[in-house]
C-alpha cells in the first residue's frame, strides 16, 4: 500500500498523543494532523489499513533469571500495547511479538521506563543507604522500591489503554490470532509463577510515589535497545 509507511509513522505518533505530558502530546498530535492533511488520509484510512497478515518480533537480551520487577514490567507494557513479551532464559532473551507499530512502541516504551526505574532506585538509594546498610538490606530496598514503581506504572498503563484502546474492535481478534501463530513458531513456552515478595514498605512506597510521576510514552527510535536487561 503506497501510503503505509505514513499510516505507521501516523500510528506511532497519535500513540504518543496520548502522553501525560502535555507540551509532548500535543507535539505529537499536531504532527499527526499535519501528516493526515498533507497526505489527504482520514482517521478512518488509518484504521482501515492494510490487514495485518503476520506479527512481528523485537529481541533484546536480557539476564536468565529475570526479576519478579522487570516480570511484570514487561507484562505490563506488552498488555498495554497488545502485545506478547516472552522471556527465553536458555537464549538470554526477551521477545516482544506485537503487530505493526504497536511491537516497537512496546519495546521502546519498556526499554525507557526500565532505564528511569533504575535511575530513580539509584537517587533513592544514594538518600536512604550508607556504608553501614547491610547489603542484604539494601537489596531488599532495591527490589521494593522496583516493585513499588512498576505496580503504579501497569495500573496507569491498564487505564491509558482503557481510554484509548491500541486496537479497534474489529482488529483485535486478528491481532490476537497472529500474535498466537508467531508464539507457537517459537516453540513451547514455559509458564513462571512468581512468589511472594517480602518488601521493604518505606522503599515500596517511595517506589509508587515515583512511578506516578514518570511519563509513558518516551524512547521511540529508528532501532531497537541493545542494552542487556539485567536484575
Amino acid at each position: 500500500m503506497e501510503n503505509a509507511p505514513i499510516i505507521e509513522k501516523i500510528k506511532k505518533l497519535l500513540a504518543l498523543a496520548d502522553s501525560s505530558n502535555e507540551h509532548e502530546a500535543a507535539l505529537a498530535a499536531g504532527h499527526a494532523q499535519r501528516l493526515l492533511s498533507e497526505h489527504n488520509l482520514a482517521m478512518a484510512d488509518i484504521e482501515a489499513a492494510r490487514k495485518p497478515d503476520k506479527a512481528d518480533k523485537i529481541d533484546t537480551a536480557a539476564s536468565k533469571s529475570l526479576p519478579k520487577w522487570l516480570r511484570h514490567l514487561s507484562g505490563g507494557v506488552s498488555s498495554a500495547f497488545d502485545c506478547q513479551a516472552i522471556h527465553n532464559p536458555a537464549a538470554g532473551r526477551l521477545t516482544f511479538i506485537g503487530v505493526g507499530a504497536d511491537v516497537q512502541i512496546a519495546a521502546y516504551t519498556f526499554a525507557y521506563l526500565e532505564r528511569t526505574v533504575r535511575k530513580l532506585c539509584i537517587t533513592y538509594i544514594k538518600g536512604h543507604a550508607d556504608s553501614t546498610t547491610a547489603t542484604r538490606h539494601r537489596e531488599l530496598m532495591r527490589q521494593s522500591y522496583y516493585l513499588g514503581a512498576v505496580s503504579t506504572i501497569t495500573a496507569r498503563l491498564r487505564e491509558q489503554k482503557t481510554r484509548t484502546p491500541v486496537t479497534s474492535g474489529a482488529l483485535v481478534p486478528v491481532k490476537e490470532g497472529l500474535i498466537r501463530q508467531t508464539m507457537s513458531e517459537i516453540g513451547p513456552i514455559r509458564t513462571m509463577h512468581s512468589r511472594r515478595s517480602y518488601v521493604n514498605s518505606d522503599a515500596y512506597d517511595r517506589g509508587q510515589t515515583d512511578g506516578s510521576e514518570i511519563s509513558l510514552h518516551r524512547g521511540i527510535s529508528s532501532a531497537p535497545p541493545t542494552h542487556r536487561i539485567g536484575s
